[in-house]
């Protein structure tokens, strides 16, 4: 199937086209259908599949031929300031033939723009829960006239503590609406919600819930808590890593984790929720441009970042929920690319990893590098858990309202011509494999 027979005008194919892409992933070969039939939709994708094409172009395609309006006709809800951002920068792509007014709003930035922009008038609205009620709260927007609700990544702003800010906003809604619900899985409280909110909705599921994806290579070594960073830096070099993005449990381990490695001599930065939007969005920018070689990030500051060809996920640090490890690793691997999920593991992760393997159904041989083979015999140390953060101010208020280390989910992306190399990606240049042996063989 081509994009061409899924009845999108020809403006929408030009733009399409325009970014090289032809083939629909079959998350969009679906959804795009539904969505143009007017129902409701519950949808749930593995990551990288394309779930933001799958309801940004049928939304196009249904305001076409109609006239600009004052008051937003389309709602889009996404839980973080960077998936807004490029929630947004879809809908700028594939809407730049038509007459349409769009824009894009979170916390974390200056208010009045927005709002100037909202006089203006806009057709369809990106925006975070957080920010979108401070709008409403000075009377700045009318919701009244919504047609189409997109809740996207719903999972995570359930996940988040989104939903008292969501309910709040269905309550201005109109009942008369097409509402499409985006998530990475169908947890229970998914069902719950979409109980609550879609009438005889049309369900879509893209490969088996918690799945990994089978063309990224998942390597787990073994080190001690003392020499993760010493190891990090030592792999980095010794493979020649380029564009690796390093996860941590903590703020403060990413903030610590960055400036070690650039006093290795290797170029990193970290994002998290306590960085500013505009030092968050120079590391990214930077990062995707291939001027930064490691970024280090948490778990929700992760969500949002949506990188072609990006070689090399590290778990430095496990995370505390088995799925988050599913969403991690995700990041890489995508369209038919290869892709590198590293884990570094100390004697104190031995049980997350144990449920990660329960969850992902499958035994890992975990592997000592040559010179950093753990002492086994060391007594596990109890792990923190995140502090949960405070309620941040109306004016600073971004994507999220609490910190917290939650899976983060895939993001979207239209799927270039089919093949194995759909984005040019290429198999990681690992240069030499490291000096290493088994420790414990499979399931210790």
């Amino acid at each position: 199937m081509k994009f061409t027979e899924l009845g999108l005008a020809e403006p929408i194919l030009r733009a399409v086209a325009e970014q090289g892409y032809d083939t629909p992933t079959p998350i969009q070969a679906q959804a795009i259908p539904q969505v143009l039939a007017g129902g409701d939709l519950l949808a749930a994708a593995q990551t990288g599949t394309g779930k933001t094409a799958g309801f940004t172009l049928p939304i196009l395609q249904r305001l076409i031929g109609t006239p600009n309006q004052k008051h937003p006709r389309v709602l889009v809800l996404t839980p973080t300031r960077e998936l807004a951002a490029q929630v947004g920068e879809s809908v700028h792509n594939y809407g730049k033939y038509l007459k349409l007014k769009s824009m894009v709003m979170f916390g974390g930035v200056n208010i009045n723009p927005q709002t100037d922009k909202l006089r203006r008038g806009v057709d369809i609205l990106v925006a975070t829960p957080g920010r979108l009620m401070d709008h409403h709260g000075q009377g700045n927007i009318d919701l009244s006239h919504v047609e189409i609700l997109v809740l996207d990544e719903a999972d995570r702003m359930l996940d988040m503590g989104f939903i008292h800010d969501i309910k709040r906003i269905f309550k201005l809604l109109p009942k008369q609406r097409q509402n499409l619900l985006f998530s990475a899985t169908f947890s229970d409280e998914i069902r719950t919600l979409a109980q609550g909110l879609l009438h005889e909705p049309k369900t879509i599921e893209v490969a088996r819930r918690n799945s990994t994806v089978e063309v990224i290579e998942q390597t787990i070594y073994t080190v001690d808590r003392e020499r993760k960073r010493e190891l990090l830096t030592h792999l980095i070099k010794a493979q020649n890593w380029f564009q690796v993005l390093v996860f941590t449990r903590t703020k403060h381990g990413a903030n610590r984790l960055a400036e070690q490695l650039d006093k290795d001599g290797i170029s990193a930065m970290a994002i998290h929720g306590n960085k500013s939007q505009g030092a968050r969005t120079r590391a990214l920018n930077e990062f995707k441009d291939g001027k930064l070689q490691v970024l280090v990030a948490t778990d929700i500051a992760a969500r949002g970042i949506d990188i072609d060809q990006l070689p090399y996920v590290v778990n430095y640090e496990l995370p505390q929920v088995a799925e988050d490890y599913v969403h991690r690793i995700g990041r890489t691997g995508r369209a038919g690319a290869t892709g590198l999920a590293v884990s570094l593991v100390c004697v104190d992760e031995f049980k997350l990893l144990k449920d990660i393997e329960r969850l992902t159904h499958r035994e890992f041989t975990r592997y000592a590098v040559k010179g950093f083979e753990p002492d086994l015999s060391v007594k596990p140390e109890p792990i923190q858990k995140p502090r949960t953060g405070v309620r941040s101010s109306p004016a600073n208020r971004g994507g999220a309202r609490t910190s917290s280390a939650k899976p983060v989910s895939p993001q979207n992306r239209i799927n270039r011509p089919q093949g194995p190399t759909a984005h040019g990606a290429k198999k990681p240049a690992s240069g030499h494999k490291p000096s290493m042996h088994r420790t414990g063989g499979r399931g210790q």
